[in-house]
């Protein structure tokens, strides 16, 4: 019997406003700051921030005895963005570069930005995970990503030249 894909959803509130947030969606120096968990490192090989444009991205483990997806050390994915809202939504087709069975297939990341008090709500589904990325891995490494993103957009937005 063949399990369903799972489907993970997060959020994260994050104090600046919408129009910041969806810029660092869309940033790739940004990305490598924010999108990658800390025993790793992240490089864009590819960013066209536009609906239809295509991104490369690979992360390296910086840790002994951590093993890659696509190589012995590291994480390649590559996709399109399917759909861009400026200061909305952002919804990204993924999937990584591995002969592994388990981990192939497309992954659907939709990512929503409502205004709050105070700042921004940003949502996020996951849907798709292949078979063998484990939920509590893909969820701790969101959750910390997403509050890396906080945390730099939060400096930001502090700095008087109001980025």
């Amino acid at each position: 019997m063949t399990t369903p894909p799972v489907t993970q959803q997060f959020t994260q509130r994050i104090a600046a406003p919408a129009d910041a947030v969806y810029r660092a969606l869309l940033d790739p120096a940004r990305i490598t700051r924010w999108r990658v968990p800390s025993d790793m490192d992240c490089e864009v090989h590819r960013f066209e921030a536009r609906p239809g444009g295509r991104f490369r991205v690979s992360l390296t483990y910086t840790v002994d005895g951590a093993a890659g997806k696509t190589s012995e050390r590291t994480d390649t994915y590559r996709g399109w963005f399917r759909e861009l809202v400026p200061n909305r939504q952002v919804v990204e087709v993924l999937e990584f570069e591995t002969d592994d069975p388990s981990m192939q297939g497309e992954m659907v990341i939709t990512t929503t930005l409502d205004a709050v008090d105070g700042g921004t709500l940003l949502s996020a589904t996951h849907a798709g995970l292949p078979p063998g990325l484990r939920p509590q891995d893909n969820e701790a490494g969101w959750r910390e990503s997403l509050d890396k993103l906080a945390r730099l957009l939060e400096t930001e937005c502090r700095e008087p030249d109001g980025r």
